[in-house]
C-alpha cells in the first residue's frame, strides 16, 4: 500500500453535505436510540457465556437488528438470519445492483456479540448501562461493534436517497467475533454461492488513530491463547509449616514464564514469534507518526504516583512515535488477562496456595501462522518443569493476523476523497494490533478484494475494558464516508 496520496481529487460522487445530514438526522433519529437499547442487553459471546442459547441475548440482539433492517424498507433488500446446527446464527443481507456492467459485489461485514462485562467503570456508568454524553455512548458493544450493521445500512439509504448507481452489495453479521469466529467459516462456506465476485470488503470492526479523518487499517495482530496452571499441591497447607520447603507455584510459574518473554523488556524470546516488519509498512508507521505524534501513547490513561512531594506519571515501553507503533501492530507480546487460585485480598489468609492459572493472550505480528505458536507454546512451556511441578497450557484458540493487499488507483482515490469530503483532511493508514479472524479467511477466499478495514475505536474508546464509548460523531461521518467509497466502486 503506498502512503497517502496528497494530490487534488476529482469531485466526490456523492453530494457529500447532503449525503452526512441524511446519515446524521438517522443517527440522531433513531440509530442512536437502536444502540441505546442494544448496549443493555448483555449479549456475551459463548466463550463468555456458555448458556448463550438458554439465555436468548444474542438471539435477542440479532432479532433486533434484522427487525430494524426490514423495517428500513430498502429497495432491493432481501434478508434473513441463517443457522447452522450447533452454531452461533448470522444476519444476511443482499442488495441488488444498480450500476450498469457492475459485476463485483461489496460485503459488509460486522458482529453483535460482546466481551464480558470487566471492571473499573466509572461509578455513573457500567456495561449494560447505556448513558450518552458530550457525544459518547457508554457502555459495552455499541463501538465493537453493534454499530457496524446499522452503518451499513444506513450507507446505502445515502446511496439510494440521491439515486446513485451501485454494484450489488451483500450484508454479513455473525455473533461468535469475539470468541475467535470459529462458528463463521462454515458460514461463508454455506454462502459463498451467495456472496459472489466479491471486489470490495467493507470491516466496520476497526480502529482510529483520532477522530478527524478516516482511518484504514492496514494490518491486525495475530492472537494465540490459552492457560497456563502450576500445581505444586493437592491443597492449601498453613504458610508457615510449608514455606521455605514448598516451592511456590507462583515462583515456578514466574520461571516458566521467563522461558517466554524477558521480563525486563518484555520482548519475546522465541525468533518463531518474530518477523521483519515489510518496507511499506515501516514507511506508513513513519507517516502517520508524523500525524499523531505522542498522541501515539499518551492517549492511555496512564496512572499517576506521588513521589517525594511530586507527581509521576507512569512510562510507555518507548516514547519513540515510529517505535509505539510498531510496537503495538507488528511486535509479538504477552498480556496476562486473567488469573486463578488466588482468594481475594479480603480473604487471603496465610495458606501456601496449591496452584497458580494465568490465561495468556499473545499478540502476534501478521505474518506469524498462529496454529503453530500455539504448538510451540505449549512445548515450551510445559517441558522440564521446575521441582517436577505439574505445568500444563491447555490452548484457547488461535487467530493468524493479516497483512492487507496492495491498494488499487480507484480505491485509494476513492478512500482519500471521502475523508477530505467528511473530515477535511486526507485518509490515515495505521496497523491495529487487535485480531479479525475473518479478515484472513476473505483474503485468501477473496485474493483480488479490496479491504476497507475501518472503525471508530479511537483514543480511549477502549473497546473490551471499562468505561468502553462509541464516539456517534466520527461514526456519522464514517457512515457518510462508508457511502462515498461504495459510490465510487467501479
Amino acid at each position: 500500500m503506498n502512503a497517502p496520496l496528497h494530490r487534488e481529487l476529482p469531485a466526490t460522487v456523492l453530494d457529500s453535505a447532503r449525503a452526512l445530514d441524511q446519515v446524521t438526522r438517522q443517527w440522531d433519529g433513531d440509530i442512536l436510540r437502536q444502540l441505546t437499547d442494544y448496549v443493555a442487553i448483555p449479549a456475551k459471546s459463548p466463550a463468555f457465556d456458555p448458556e448463550w442459547q438458554q439465555h436468548g441475548y444474542i438471539d435477542t440482539v440479532l432479532r433486533n437488528a434484522a427487525d430494524w433492517v426490514q423495517a428500513q424498507k430498502v429497495e432491493g433488500l432481501k434478508l434473513e438470519i441463517v443457522r447452522l446446527e450447533g452454531r452461533t446464527p448470522v444476519l444476511f443481507f443482499e442488495v441488488e445492483g444498480t450500476k450498469p456492467g457492475a459485476q463485483q459485489t461489496v460485503l459488509m461485514y460486522g458482529h453483535l456479540d460482546k466481551q464480558p462485562e470487566f471492571t473499573g467503570w466509572r461509578s455513573d456508568l457500567g456495561p449494560w448501562t447505556p448513558k450518552y454524553e458530550d457525544g459518547k455512548l457508554y457502555g459495552r458493544g455499541g463501538a465493537d461493534d453493534g454499530y457496524a450493521v446499522y452503518a451499513s445500512i444506513a450507507a446505502i439509504q445515502a446511496l439510494k436517497a440521491q439515486g446513485k448507481p451501485h454494484p450489488r452489495i451483500v450484508g454479513l453479521v455473525e455473533t461468535c467475533e469475539e470468541s475467535g469466529s470459529y462458528d463463521l467459516l462454515p458460514y461463508v462456506d454455506a454462502l459463498r454461492p451467495r456472496l459472489g465476485d466479491v471486489g470490495l470488503v467493507i470491516c466496520l470492526d476497526s480502529g482510529a488513530g483520532n477522530y478527524d479523518q478516516l482511518w484504514l487499517t492496514t494490518s491486525l495482530r495475530g492472537l494465540a491463547g490459552g492457560v497456563l496452571k502450576v500445581e505444586i499441591l493437592t491443597e492449601g497447607i498453613h504458610s508457615g509449616d510449608a514455606s521455605g520447603l514448598v516451592p511456590s507455584s507462583f515462583r515456578i510459574m514466574r520461571q516458566v514464564l521467563d522461558r517466554l518473554e524477558d521480563s525486563k523488556t518484555g520482548r519475546l524470546l522465541p525468533a518463531s514469534f518474530h518477523c521483519e516488519v515489510p518496507a511499506d509498512r515501516l514507511a506508513q508507521a513513519k507517516a502517520t507518526a508524523a500525524i499523531l505524534g505522542d498522541e501515539v501513547y499518551k492517549r492511555f490513561p496512564w496512572a499517576h504516583a506521588d513521589c517525594n512531594g511530586s507527581t509521576q506519571t507512569a512510562l510507555p515501553t518507548t516514547t519513540d512515535p515510529v517505535q509505539a507503533l510498531l510496537n503495538r501492530t507488528w511486535t509479538p507480546t504477552l498480556s496476562v488477562v486473567g488469573a486463578e487460585g488466588f482468594p481475594a485480598l479480603r480473604d487471603a489468609g496465610n495458606v501456601l496456595r496449591p496452584y497458580t492459572a494465568f490465561k495468556l493472550s499473545l499478540r502476534l505480528p501478521p505474518p506469524v501462522d498462529a496454529a503453530a505458536a500455539v504448538q510451540e507454546l505449549k512445548a515450551l512451556l510445559e517441558d522440564n518443569a521446575p521441582y517436577q511441578a505439574k505445568v500444563t497450557f491447555e490452548g484457547g484458540g488461535a487467530a493468524s493476523g493479516w497483512n492487507a493487499p496492495p491498494t488499487t488507483p480507484w480505491f485509494e482515490q476513492a478512500l482519500d476523497a471521502a475523508s477530505l469530503a467528511h473530515f477535511g483532511a486526507p485518509v490515515g493508514y495505521i496497523g491495529q494490533g487487535g485480531t479479525i479472524p475473518l479478515m484472513n479467511m476473505l483474503s485468501q477466499g477473496f485474493p483480488q478484494a479490496q479491504m476497507m478495514v475501518c472503525g471508530v475505536l479511537g483514543p480511549r474508546s477502549n473497546a473490551h475494558g471499562p468505561n468502553e464509548f462509541l464516539h456517534v460523531p466520527y461514526a456519522k461521518r464514517l457512515t457518510a464516508a462508508v457511502a462515498e467509497v461504495m459510490a465510487r466502486m467501479p
